[in-house]
């Protein structure tokens, strides 16, 4: 059963620093967004709670035919499902792999294979970009049995070596993995680490036809695997559990970014045709469409989406899926307005669910390996 919803967008204009304080929704003007009690007067966060419901409405430039645009009824207790917010990130988080139990005796051939996807990639390869390299570790010539010491900084910067060379042997479609990746080697001794960190993808350029759709949900997520002896194509690049060489742990999960001004642009075509009496289709002519954008470029939204059934129906059981509705607030995240309209949801609804932190991650690679450091910020 698919999660269907009728769904309505509010984006708050830029311009817009506070909610209504009088009038009823004739009175809102072009783009503005309040909320509103059951008699039309305005909402607050000193009268919501007690109001037999509110809705939410936003003025219209393009007044024909239609009046404000609302939302339906909403009482928190009688028919609100569930309520979050999703707060805005304009940083796209990467993976990132750490390496290390490093188990390996001297002279042995290493092979580290590196595997990604993303939408990009998967449209060019089979089961992800997959890239290998081989090297042999370290010769060790002191202690008492030089079989069982090997040079784990020495090794790891044997890998980093190869794996940012652009070598046709290592990249025969010109692939260079430095594109998709940074490595570095962290701490000294037998506990040094290899850090695999995936680098932000490349944003293409965005059609012009408001028909079409521009912007894209894509991250890039990767696996690695270390073994002994050369890849081969016959055989499953596998973690061996009974002849382990290291470990492979995934520290940070790569993630999109999130409230985005061309993410909004785009939830605003989605939700078009639901907010509109007429002109519901998107024609190529932008002065045939009832649609209006309020969204500023280059700022990042914080999102309220509220979800609710209809006020007032029995839920009795039928042969079909009743169909829910979804309101979804933008606002600019750190605005005044986002504070009061927060203020203000938190008085009708109760507490937000907000769960999501935003992380922006550095870290530095050097043409010659050596010890570096990665810092992530929350």
């Amino acid at each position: 059963m698919a999660d269907f919803s009728l769904t309505t967008l509010f984006v708050v204009p830029v311009g817009q620093t506070a909610l209504p304080s009088s009038g009823s929704t004739q009175d809102l003007a072009a783009g503005n967004v309040g909320l509103f009690r059951n008699d039309h007067t305005v909402a607050t966060a000193g009268n919501i709670a007690a109001a037999p419901h509110f809705y939410v409405a936003q003025g219209r430039q393009n007044t024909y035919l239609m009046g404000s645009k609302k939302s339906d009824k909403i009482k928190s207790g009688l028919n609100v499902t569930e309520w979050y917010k999703i707060p805005g990130c304009a940083t796209a988080v990467n993976q990132i792999i750490d390496i290390n139990g490093w188990n390996v005796k001297c002279g042995e051939d290493v092979t580290l294979t590196l595997r990604a996807f993303s939408n990009y990639i998967n449209t060019l390869y089979f089961n992800g970009l997959t890239r290998s390299v081989t090297v042999k570790a370290p010769c060790c010539d002191c202690g008492g049995d030089p079989c069982d010491t090997v040079d784990v900084p020495a090794l790891i910067d044997a890998v980093i070596v190869k794996l940012t060379q652009n070598a046709p042997g290592i990249n025969p479609d010109n692939i260079f993995l430095g594109k998709f990746f940074n490595f570095e080697r962290i701490g000294t001794g037998a506990t040094a680490i290899l850090r695999v960190s995936g680098k932000p993808l490349t944003v293409y350029g965005n059609p012009c036809d408001v028909a079409a759709f521009p912007f894209e949900y894509d991250r890039m997520t990767f696996r690695a695997f270390v073994y002994k002896g050369p890849a081969t194509t016959v055989d499953f690049i596998v973690d061996d559990s009974c002849d382990h060489v290291a470990t492979a742990t995934i520290t940070q999960t790569a993630n999109y970014p999130k409230g985005t001004a061309v993410e909004i642009k785009q939830m605003e075509k989605n939700y078009y045709s639901y907010q509109t009496a007429y002109q519901k289709h998107l024609f190529r002519q932008n002065g045939y469409n009832a649609l209006e954008s309020w969204v500023n470029d280059g700022s990042i939204y914080d999102t309220y989406y509220i979800k609710f059934n209809e006020l007032g129906t029995t839920k009795v059981w039928d042969s079909k899926v009743d169909e829910d509705e979804t309101v979804i607030i933008a606002v600019i995240a750190g605005s005044a307005y986002a504070t009061a309209l927060n203020t203000a949801l938190v008085a009708a609804l109760g507490a937000v669910t907000s769960d999501l932190t935003c992380i922006t991650t550095t870290s530095t690679t050097t043409a010659t390996p050596t010890t570096t450091t990665t810092t992530s910020h929350s």
